[in-house]
């Protein structure tokens, strides 16, 4: 009778379908810290070895590393200036705001809507003073009772900083008593009258005014009505800024 023979135990079969998934883990964690590797350098030596692994990785071929990474565009030193010096114009601009605010405040507190009056303009805060609450007609001296409104002015040009501060004087186009030679001399005399009275403050430095006289050649008005040369005599108080809007800071 022949002998069986026995059969052989086959070996466990090993389920190795683990491997695939798990070596494509290594290879996405090793791509990873290629592009932090990348992204956290700027030196281009090093980019382009990266990129040559990480090709060689992935068979070869055109890889997402093959051009430099991106690196920040620097902003250039100019437009940081002008940034700057626009927004010092500005905060300037802010604060002249401020002080015509302070005028006007004044303004309606004495009542003297009438004969003040302040605006904006491109040479800074213009405040405007009727001559009839300062002067006499053909005059020049500043009338006593109103002295104390020449002073109140004072107070309200104390800065700080300290800005630079014109008084222009203007007349219409009726000629004076003959006290003076012209209008224009009378409306230089009534601007440094109205001045000297302001720089008697003693917190104002007299070195940053100035005062100058246009007679009737820049009437605001036409002078063929009463009304309108009435606007005409006028003291005006330029209070300059002390930045321009290209940046020129005025000392």
């Amino acid at each position: 009778m022949p002998k069986r023979r026995k059969k052989k135990k086959e070996a466990p079969h090993v389920d190795e379908s683990w491997l695939l998934p798990y070596a494509d883990l290594l290879t996405l964690l090793f791509a990873l810290f290629v592009v932090l590797f990348a992204s956290s350098t700027v030196d281009e030596a090093k980019l382009k070895q990266m990129s040559a692994v990480f090709n060689e990785v992935f068979d070869g071929g055109v890889g997402v590393m093959d051009n430099a990474a991106p690196t920040a565009v620097p902003i250039p030193k100019d437009s940081i200036g002008s940034e700057n010096e626009n927004n010092s114009y500005l905060e300037d601009q802010k604060s002249l705001s401020e002080i015509q605010d302070r005028v006007d405040e004044y303004i309606a507190v004495n009542e003297l809507e009438n004969q003040f009056e302040t605006k904006m303009t491109d040479e800074g805060l213009l405040v405007t003073i009727r001559d009839s609450i300062l002067f006499s007609p053909g005059k020049a001296n500043i009338q006593p009772e109103y002295e104390q409104i020449a002073n109140d002015i004072a107070e309200l040009l104390v800065f700080d900083p300290a800005r630079h501060i014109v008084v222009t004087g203007h007349t219409d186009n009726v000629p004076n008593n003959n006290e003076y030679a012209s209008n224009w001399e009378l409306s230089v005399m009534r601007a440094v009258n109205f001045l000297k009275i302001i720089v008697k403050n003693d917190e104002i430095d007299p070195l940053l005014f100035s005062a100058k006289g246009y007679g009737e050649f820049q009437p605001i008005e036409s002078n063929d009505t009463a009304e309108g040369r009435a606007k005409n005599r006028r003291v005006e108080v330029l209070i300059q800024p002390l930045v321009l809007e290209d940046g020129t800071i005025i000392e």
